[in-house]
Formats: structure tokens, C-alpha cells, sequence
């Protein structure tokens, strides 16, 4: 007995001890997502996918099955690689789904599953993976989005490396197959020149509709909805929306689709609008009510939408009517994601904070909300601080939302600061976790999230704020943060620092272009040459928007690029790049890099090999947090023991 009770406070001095330690960077990474919420049709099982933390270069993800009356739950798929985008066959009896289970390319094939038991099958079998696909509304078949199959004489010529190829004119686009469900035959719908982003059937069975573009080539906010014949594959234009979309739903009664879409000609899809499917002018239904950015819409009835929608640092679920009226659903305790609503009434969500870690919630009519799922239960012991929110003038008056957060468990004296800039600039700090700003917290570090004007959650008055004024207004609400925390006695003004990715980067390259108060800085991803950029990124039009093309008004385009000043730099300035990035290519942080190696500024350039714009590989997302911690304590912090990252 003694030895047992030994043993116990043995254990528990060890979980203390554990607790105390500062979070790491390898903890930040061992976190589940949860996503792909689908209820069966009668609103008795929900399906969604459950994604493991990073393991080299790849995240598992398996889908999992909740009884709802009971609230069991099941993993139902095994796969080793990833199994994604479960969808109910109408009558319940089958699960079909995505997989690279048998891909050696990580292209995703269809499998089906039956319910009664046994293994998934396979029903598509191509080189190409699929993007996308749907049900029809009886069953019998399915629409699948691939691309078209290569040629035999491509596929020689791949294999010979003779694999020279035309920009844009040799890209293969994805097309609208029909498979049969029963003989596993595979016909293709579709063969016209469309760009086709998203695909749903009408209540009908006789058409699809669609969000495509007919000019694939061009970089523009050009797509439309159309309604796809499922005989022959013809296209009919049902709307051309100003600026860019963000998904639609099809009405229960297929005569209205819902979409998400842009206020005139952009930045960024924002409202919900409604389209007759017969034709006829779209109306936006939340521009009054709601004014701020909605994703994710489901038809709840024929009269009302829900979706999520930001609103500062929460997010909320809204129900919104087709008479432009809006409420938001209360009771959900914690930010929601993604989310789901059955046929009777039942609301499945993703939910978490930036001190809770994602779990599945369910709240049922009325009752409270309620976690069902324990996939995050480490999270429970980890310590994380929890933010303070807090709003300050900016130095025109304008009212800007901040987090804060202070030095885990030190006093109130000040500390070295780091302000934080989001990716964007049509982006935002939400109420969820951010590793960089918790790992400097665990190491004295105070640490700000200003959302600053052209943040999406403030209505999209506050997005357009800053429409060809990059570094102009953004970067005075920035330094105003910085002298209210000066002032408010959180920020030491001798040991500043910035940092950010892609926006962000952007952001920190700038300051360090402008003043020389910050003493450290971080830029990942940053825009650098906004003319250069423009002619070498994949997504120009969002560019265009803001400051129009650096061919009809350069002056702009030179005025807001840190290039242009970097012979003003002088803070220590460290630059991640994800080699393979097409947002914000590589050629910009190599820019950055020579201006400030020419005049004498210290830098580093970390290049990482096959990253596209956001990192996905384990030891790159180790590497990059771990480089990021000791960049701010060697020049905010000399002296402190942080173990420099290997070259």
C-alpha cells in the first residue's frame, strides 16, 4: 500500500512538472481536426472525418460514424493514407467517399460502403484523382468531377521526359461524368471548355447545376452558375455574379440556389445571395441584416438559409430568410466551424476556442449545446493562455479589435512585445488556437492580434478600408497597438517585434521598411515587388481589385512594395518560403533577401523544399516554429537558453 501510494504522488508530481513545462513546438502539432459533417437523410447517423496530427509528409484522416439517438460512436474507415467527403446514399443503405487508400500519387478514387457490413468497394479507377462528386437524388447514379484522362501518347511522352508543355493551353480540365451505381459504368456528361468548380443535382434528376467558368485562362472573378443537361451536357447560363463565389446550395424545391457572393466586384465572396435556377436578377439577402462574411450554406426550409458567419474574433451559425431578415442561433458556447443540421432538427458542429481544442458538439432543438467527442482530451492538460479581448483608436480614430496575450505566469511588469499580422489582407485573428503567438507566451513573451482595416468581420465597409492603401492606414492601426501596449505598461518599447504570414509577411517586411522601433521580424510568404507578384502569382484578380494592374497604374503597385524602401531597413529580419508557393512565389522573399544582405541588414532565408504556400510536412512546421522562437530571443531576448534551430 505504501509503495502504491508512493507510485501515485510520484505520478502526480511527474503530471505537474508536465503541465508546468513551456508548450513546445512538436505539442502544437498534436491536435485532430474534425470536418465533412453529413447527416443520413432521416437525420439518424452523422458521418464526418476525423484528420490525425502530421507524420512526415501527411496527415491520416478516417471517417467516423455517430448513432445519433444513442450517441455512440464508430470509426468506420482504416485507411492508413486519407479518406474524405463521406456522402449518404438517399435511402441510407451506403457510404460513398474519397480515398488514396490504393494511389501510390495520393490521387483520390470513389469507394462505396455498405452499411449492412463488409468491405468498401471501389467504383472509379483512373490515374486522375477525383475533386469532386454527388449523388443523384434516386440513387442509381452518381456525378463525379476528374479531369480527363491523359492520352496514351502523353502518357509516353511523360514517360520518355519529352514533357514540354504549353502554359494553360495543355492544362487537362476537370469534366462532369455519370457513373451507374449498379454496373459501375462511367460515361462523361460534359466535354465543353469550363473551368467547373462545384457541382449539385436539381430535385428533378435532370440537371445539375453548376459554378464554372467559360474562360478557364483568364485570371479573373469570371464564374458563373449554369444548369448542366444530364443527358447530353449542355450547358445554359443561369447568372454571371460580379467578383468571386464561395459555394452554393440548391433549394429543396430546386427552383432557387443559394450562393455566397461577392459586394460588386470583390475582394472576396461575402453575402448570400439567391438565383432563381429559371433566371432573373440575384438578390442578397444578409447585406442588410447580417454585413458580414458567410460560408458554409445549408437550406433549412424553403424560406430560410443557415451558415456560418464571422463576426470580430467569434464565429457564429445565422439563420437567414429569404426576406433578407437574421438571427444568430445562441447557446453554441464555443465558436463553430464546420457544421451540419439534420432533417429533424438536429445541429452537429465542429467547435473550439483558442484555450478548447476542436471537438464535434451537438445541441438538440432547444437544449444546450454539448461536446460528444474526446478526439483533443490532451488538450485538457496542456497549458495555453487565454487571450484578452480588447478594442483602441487608431491614429484617424478608427476603432480596432485586438488580442492579447501576456507572459504565462509572469508579473505585470513590461515584456518584450511581438504584434502578429494576419494572412489577408480579407482575413482575420478568430477565437482558435495560433501556435506562434502561444509558444512566445510560454516564453515571457507578450504577444498582439490586431484586426486591423481591411479585416474581414467587421462589415465589408471595414474590408474596403484599405483598397490600394496597403502599408498606408493597416500599418498605422499596427503601430497604434504598439503605443497603447507601451502606454497600458504590457510592452517593453526597447524589445519589439513583427511578424506574419503571406499578409502578414507582407506586413512585417513593410515595417521594418518604415521604422526601425521593431528590433526583430518575422516575414513568411510576403508579397515584396506587388508589380512582380502580380505577374507571377496564381490568383492576380484578387490583386487587381485593390490596386488594378501594374500595367495601366504602376505608381501604386511601387508606392506600397517594401522593395521600394528597403534601403530604409535595419531590423534583423528573418524570411521563411515554401519553394513550390504560387500564391506568393518564391521570387519575392529573394528580393527581400538581396535588398537586405546589400545593406547590411542581418537575414536569414529558409527555403523549404516542395511547400506550397501554407507548410504541410512535419519537420518543416518543427523547423519553421522552432526558428521563429529563436529569432525572437536572440534579438529580443540575449541570453536566454532557446536552442538554435540546425542549418
Amino acid at each position: 500500500m505504501k509503495h502504491a501510494l508512493l507510485a501515485s504522488i510520484a505520478v502526480a508530481l511527474a503530471a505537474s512538472a508536465a503541465s508546468a513545462a513551456p508548450l513546445t513546438p512538436a505539442q502544437t502539432l498534436n491536435r485532430r481536426t474534425i470536418g465533412e459533417l453529413e447527416f443520413s437523410a432521416d437525420g439518424s447517423r452523422l458521418a464526418f472525418t476525423v484528420t490525425e496530427p502530421v507524420k512526415g509528409a501527411a496527415r491520416q484522416r478516417n471517417i467516423w460514424l455517430l448513432d445519433v439517438a444513442a450517441g455512440r460512436l464508430r470509426q468506420l474507415t482504416f485507411s492508413a493514407k486519407s479518406d474524405s467527403s463521406p456522402r449518404w446514399a438517399p435511402d441510407g443503405r451506403a457510404l460513398a467517399f474519397l480515398s488514396t487508400r490504393d494511389s501510390t500519387h495520393d490521387a483520390a478514387q470513389l469507394f462505396l460502403l455498405p452499411m449492412r457490413g463488409g468491405e468498401a468497394e471501389k467504383l472509379v479507377d483512373r490515374a486522375d484523382g477525383i475533386s469532386a462528386f454527388r449523388w443523384s437524388p434516386d440513387g442509381a447514379q452518381i456525378a463525379v468531377l476528374m479531369a480527363e484522362a491523359k492520352s496514351p501518347a502523353q502518357q509516353q511522352r511523360e514517360k520518355d521526359k519529352d514533357d514540354s508543355r504549353v502554359e494553360e493551353k495543355d492544362d487537362r480540365l476537370s469534366r462532369v461524368w455519370i457513373l451507374d451505381v449498379s454496373t459501375h459504368a462511367l460515361r462523361r456528361l460534359t466535354s465543353a471548355h469550363y473551368r467547373i468548380g462545384q457541382i449539385e443535382w436539381l430535385p428533378g434528376g435532370d440537371r445539375l447545376i453548376a459554378e464554372a467558368s467559360a474562360r478557364p485562362e483568364a485570371d479573373a472573378f469570371d464564374e458563373g452558375l449554369y444548369a448542366i443537361d444530364a443527358h447530353d451536357g449542355h450547358f445554359t447560363p443561369i447568372a454571371a455574379p460580379h467578383g468571386p463565389m464561395g459555394g452554393f446550395t440548391v433549394s429543396p424545391d430546386g427552383r432557387t440556389v443559394a450562393y455566397v457572393g461577392a459586394r460588386l466586384d470583390g475582394p472576396e465572396a461575402h453575402d448570400i445571395w439567391l438565383q432563381p435556377v429559371g433566371g432573373g436578377t440575384a438578390v442578397n439577402v444578409s447585406v442588410k441584416s447580417l454585413d458580414r462574411p458567410v460560408s458554409q450554406l445549408h437550406w433549412v426550409d424553403g424560406q430560410t438559409i443557415a451558415a456560418t458567419v464571422q463576426r470580430g474574433f467569434a464565429s457564429a451559425i445565422a439563420l437567414v430568410t429569404t426576406d433578407t431578415h437574421a438571427r444568430l442561433l445562441d447557446g453554441l458556447d464555443v465558436n463553430p466551424s464546420a457544421f451540419a443540421r439534420s432533417s429533424t432538427h438536429v445541429l452537429a458542429y465542429v467547435g473550439e476556442t483558442a484555450v478548447r481544442a476542436p471537438e464535434l458538439w451537438i445541441k438538440k432543438g432547444d437544449a444546450a449545446a454539448s461536446p460528444i467527442t474526446t478526439f483533443n482530451q490532451i488538450w485538457n492538460t496542456i497549458p495555453v493562455v487565454t487571450p484578452e479581448l480588447l478594442t483602441y483608436k487608431s491614429s484617424d480614430g478608427t476603432s480596432i479589435e485586438a488580442a492579447l496575450l501576456r507572459p504565462a505566469g509572469a508579473s505585470r511588469q513590461p515584456a518584450p512585445l511581438v504584434v502578429l499580422v494576419h494572412g489577408g489582407p480579407t482575413g482575420r485573428w478568430s477565437d482558435t488556437f495560433e501556435p506562434w503567438g502561444q509558444l512566445l507566451a510560454a516564453r515571457g513573451y507578450a504577444v498582439l492580434y490586431p484586426n486591423v482595416r481591411g479585416s474581414t468581420g467587421y462589415g465589408h465597409g471595414f474590408v474596403e478600408m484599405n483598397r490600394a492603401d496597403w502599408g498606408g492606414g493597416d500599418f498605422k492601426d499596427v503601430m497604434a497597438g504598439v503605443d497603447v501596449m507601451i502606454a497600458r505598461g504590457v510592452a517593453d518599447p526597447n524589445r519589439l517585434g513583427i511578424g506574419g504570414w503571406s499578409y502578414g509577411g507582407y506586413m512585417a517586411a513593410w515595417a521594418v521598411t518604415q521604422t526601425t522601433r521593431f528590433k526583430a521580424a518575422v516575414s513568411g510568404a510576403p508579397v515584396i515587388d506587388m508589380a512582380s507578384e502580380f505577374g507571377t502569382e496564381r490568383g492576380s484578380a484578387y490583386d487587381e481589385w485593390f490596386y488594378g494592374t501594374p500595367y495601366e497604374k504602376p505608381e501604386g503597385f511601387v508606392r506600397s512594395s517594401p522593395i521600394t524602401h528597403v534601403k530604409n531597413a535595419k531590423t534583423p529580419t528573418l524570411l521563411l518560403q515554401g519553394e513550390d508557393d504560387t500564391t506568393d512565389p518564391i521570387g519575392q522573399s529573394q528580393q527581400f533577401y538581396r535588398g537586405l544582405k546589400r545593406y547590411g541588414v542581418e537575414t536569414d532565408l529558409v527555403l523549404y523544399p516542395r511547400e506550397p504556400h501554407g507548410l504541410r510536412e512535419e519537420k518543416h512546421l518543427l523547423d519553421r516554429l522552432d526558428r521563429v522562437v529563436a529569432w525572437y530571443d536572440k534579438h529580443l531576448q540575449p541570453g536566454t537558453s532557446a536552442t538554435e534551430p540546425r542549418r
